[in-house]
């Protein structure tokens, strides 16, 4: 601890006012702590529950391990208790704490006993503990009892000292984090009194526990521990109280401690003990597991304590990592420099033989290199080495090694004796080195050496003087004898070495690669549902088994809920306990089901997807080998195709968020510009009618006649206008949803343009309309009326662009199996950016030549009816004059059939069907 005096200016600690206000919304945890079984824990949270209860707060009893105790019993009379849930196990019914149903009531506090307690395995957490940890969460303020010999870091040291070995446990972390603890205690004397007296086992169990448990040196210890731990959690809580308040005190030194987690069965004592530590001197920890490249660890049950430890260490609140390199010394200190490490803690290695002789074990080359960081080496007791099972070696066994020397150097025997037979060699000593450097090559650095070794004595058995003995007659054949052993291991171990170095290269090549191709497609992939296939299928096979993708739904009436987007291999369910699992990923953003402890009988471990916006859903990984975790290897490629694949998807959000904002922005456009052109087109011809029917009432009798006759003129001109101008509105709307009523008969062009003519010219007579046809087939299949109507408008809108006085061409011709219809004026043109955008909605070029632009739909339904028809529609400008616009329209030539033609004056008859059905 060292004393540290605040300046006058001293603010509090940013750090503590944000965990602090962390706790918001958060419900309060209260631990009642014993030392022992019995000592009055759930008497003395019923009491204080039962206080609360008559004091009008809403308390509820959740679980209450009464143990037939009479007294503790009664404290429940008047406490509102939650029915429990009833769950099938190996054909029995247990009886759980039902947490759906606490969520549910909500109470103002609930009691929940036994916190060490294991679930059944349908329920949803596999311990007690993360029951109330769900429960803190929704905002729920909880009571609990635990005793000492429960927590985590504390249950080897309780093993040892009564000689039970603990095996329902809790994380030290729960109380770190708990608000209050009560330490319910009473001397070890008066407990056993009531273990004597019955009131606390039935008196046979109360009698075996009385000769193991229950001796006075135990319960004095765990009343010591008891008391320690506490102490330990009033000092954080005065630590805390001190920063936030920017209050001079005691502080202890910021520490930070890396555990060294290996593949022995003392791994987890060393987890333990460095708990211990970091509690002890309130230092944050990290714990590492270690891997030689090259040198992975392929025996599942090594995996297997290697994944139990780690998992010991993040429910003790450590941080794990793993790490893997050539030199694990330099690799571990690097990484402790790298993380301002100050101590590590690391169990005593067992070296070989031949690794004692030239000092390298792990722990003490870290003693040797680490000249700024203290080492803790964690001594226990030695534990038996199981008796080695003989099985047939594999290649990657020291039998095949030692086969394969032996072999290469009979091979390299058998080449000698034939070349000593027709050559007269000087030195034979290089083919003994090519056996050595074809072990090293193949099979790496130990097979290298023994064939070293075995050269060496076959060389001298069968080719140095005296031949077939170990001998040697002359000194300098001993000495050349001895280089060669000498270069042999050396050269052998070399290149094994180099051969371990390059498959470790290789594999990481591999994974880059891997990665590198992932990158390469997503970034090359647009669509969400290209990314995330893509994803699926690259991370099934970094893992070697199945993987499925959930997302969250954005539109519809399940917005928010998670669905199957993507799987590989393809599947479109899952199991009740895996949506669980997958939701509490996706809900709570942390890692859940298979080998996890929220739902681990789930098939699936499901990673939440973190993008910048926030969670967008959740990826399910189940590996062909459920038995074992993942590899280093797996998990780092796992963890950077997540990485990848969230940027992929965030981006292929944004690109259809961006389309969607450009569709409403073009919508608010369009909805816009019909607003404006309907006020516009609205206005005009309604002022003409309504100016012209008020001049006809005041002032009409005092009129001549023909200025009657003009103004009555004017509104039956502007009432047609208006209802051109409603008519192409409710065309255009059926063009576009789909339901514009389209007649197929037989018709004659000619006789559509006439009649589209002699429409025009009694709409504009001033302009000058001429029609050009050309004898021949001009009969095409459609509906005459919407044809003459396209015809119409498209004469209508040459005479608003034309000038006055200038001729609008309309001609028609057989051309190539097609009719083509081309409407040519004298205009200004369409300037040539423009002439695609003509027939988009609401396009208008400006006020025209002859007369005010109209709404911009013409167009638009005439390319509409065109195509529908099957033909295509054109604009063409500037003409060879330099101005002037062309439209042309090409339809097919009608096939001949038993179809009557229509007079044109009975299809217009027609028309009110056609168009305007409500006529």
């Amino acid at each position: 601890m060292r004393v540290l005096t605040l300046p006058n200016d001293a603010r509090p600690n940013p750090n503590s006012l944000l965990a602090a206000a962390g706790q918001e919304g958060r419900g309060r945890l209260k631990v009642f702590l014993g030392a022992a079984p019995g000592v009055g824990k759930t008497f003395a949270m019923l009491s204080g529950a039962r206080r609360l209860g008559q004091a009008h707060l809403d308390v509820v009893v959740g679980v209450a391990e009464t143990h037939g105790r009479v007294e503790t019993e009664a404290l429940l009379a008047g406490l509102e208790i939650l029915p429990r849930r009833n769950v099938a196990y190996k054909g029995t019914q247990l009886s759980e704490f039902d947490l759906d149903g606490a969520l549910a009531r909500r109470p103002a506090l609930l009691i929940v006993d036994e916190l060490a307690h294991t679930n059944a395995d349908d329920c949803r957490h596999p311990k007690r503990y993360l029951d109330v940890e769900e429960l803190l969460n929704a905002g729920i303020d909880v009571w609990t009892a635990v005793n000492i010999q429960h927590l985590e870091s504390l249950s080897d040291v309780v093993s040892r000292i009564t000689g039970i070995v603990v095996r329902e446990t809790v994380p030290d972390t729960v109380i770190d984090r708990a608000d209050e603890v009560v330490v319910v205690d009473v001397t070890p004397a008066e407990l056993i009194t009531r273990l004597s007296e019955g009131r606390i086992y039935l008196p046979l169990n109360a009698a075996r526990a009385a000769n193991a448990f229950f001796k006075p040196g135990n319960l004095t210890a765990l009343r010591e521990l008891a008391l320690r731990r506490t102490a330990d959690r009033v000092d954080d809580q005065m630590v805390d109280h001190l920063r936030q308040n920017a209050i001079e005190g005691a502080w202890p030194t910021a520490e930070r401690i890396l555990v060294c987690v290996g593949s022995d069965p003392s791994s987890e004592r060393v987890v333990r003990s460095a708990s211990r530590l970091a509690n002890g001197l309130n230092a944050a920890w990290i714990a590492v597991t270690l891997e030689k490249s090259g040198h992975e660890i392929t025996d599942a049950v090594a995996l297997r304590r290697v994944d139990e430890a780690m998992r010991l260490a993040e429910r003790l609140g450590a941080e794990t990592a793993r790490l893997a390199g050539p030199d694990l010394p330099e690799e571990i200190l690097r990484y402790a420099r790298r993380e301002n490490i100050t101590q590590i803690v690391i169990g005593r290695s067992s070296p070989t033989v031949w690794a004692r002789v030239r000092g390298r074990s792990l722990s003490g080359m870290l003693v040797r290199r680490a000249s700024d960081i203290a080492i803790h080496i964690v001594v226990g007791e030695r534990i038996a080495k199981p008796a080695r099972r003989w099985s047939w070696p594999d290649r990657n066994t020291l039998a095949v090694g030692l086969s394969a020397a032996v072999g290469s150097v009979a091979a390299a025997v058998g080449v000698g004796m034939l070349a000593t037979h027709y050559l007269a060699l000087p030195n034979l000593s290089m083919i003994f080195l090519a056996a050595v450097l074809g072990c090293a090559v193949t099979l790496g650095q130990w097979p290298a050496i023994a064939a070293a070794i075995l050269s060496f004595l076959a060389y001298n058995f069968f080719f140095i003087q005296p031949l077939f003995t170990f001998s040697v007659a002359t000194p300098y054949e001993f000495f050349a004898l001895m280089i060669f052993l000498l270069v042999g291991v050396v050269t052998g171990g070399l290149a094994g070495r180099v051969r371990d170095q390059s498959d470790a290269a290789r594999a990481r090549v591999r994974t880059i690669q891997a990665l590198y191709d992932v990158s390469r497609k997503l970034s090359a992939t647009v669509s969400i549902e290209d990314v995330l296939w893509v994803l699926v299928r690259q991370t099934a096979a970094a893992i070697r088994g199945q993987v499925v993708m959930l997302l969250r739904e954005r539109e519809g009436l399940e917005a928010g809920e998670l669905t199957i987007t993507a799987a590989f291999p393809p599947e479109d369910s899952l199991q009740p306990s895996e949506w669980a699992a997958a939701r509490w990923a996706f809900s709570r953003t942390e890692v859940a089901g298979w080998r996890t402890g929220t739902l681990p009988n789930a098939h699936f471990q499901f990673h939440p997807i973190r993008t910048s916006s926030g969670t967008v859903g959740t990826i399910g990984i189940s590996p062909s080998d459920r038995s074992k975790a993942l590899s280093a290897e797996e998990e780092r490629a796992f963890a950077a195709l997540i990485d990848q694949g969230a940027l992929a998807i965030e981006r292929a959000m944004l690109v259809v968020e961006a389309r969607n904002g450009e569709a409403r922005a073009e919508r608010e456009r369009l909805q816009s510009t019909l607003l404006s052109s309907i006020s516009h087109d609205l206005r005009t011809p309604l002022s003409a009618i309504l100016g012209s029917a008020t001049s006809l009432r005041d002032y009409g009798s005092r009129m001549e006649q023909a200025d009657r006759d003009d103004l009555v003129l004017t509104i039956e001109e502007e009432a047609r206008r208006l209802t051109r101008f409603v008519a192409n509105l409710l065309d255009m709307t059926r063009v576009e949803s789909g339901t514009l009523a389209l007649r197929r008969d037989w018709i004659d062009v000619s006789d559509v343009i006439a009649a589209a003519v002699k429409r025009a010219r009694k709409s504009f007579p001033s302009r000058i309309v001429e029609t050009r046809t050309v004898a021949g087939d001009l009969a095409v299949e459609g509906d005459p009326v919407l044809f003459e109507q396209v015809l119409f408008n498209l004469l209508d809108n040459a005479d608003k662009y034309a000038a006055p006085g200038t001729p609008t061409i309309i001609a028609a011709k057989a051309e190539g199996g097609q009719v083509v219809v081309t409407i040519e004026d004298e205009g200004r043109g369409i300037p040539p950016a423009d002439l695609e955008r003509v027939f988009e909605k609401f396009m208008r070029l400006g006020a025209g030549d002859g007369r005010p632009a109209g709404t911009g739909l013409g167009l638009a339904i005439a390319k509409g009816v065109i195509e529908a028809m099957g033909g295509t529609i054109r604009a063409e400008s500037p003409r060879l004059t330099g101005h002037g616009t062309l439209i042309r329209i090409a339809l097919p030539v009608a096939e001949p059939s038993a179809a009557i033609p229509l007079a044109v004056e009975e299809e217009q008859a027609l028309a009110g069907l056609a168009l305007h059905p409500r006529r």
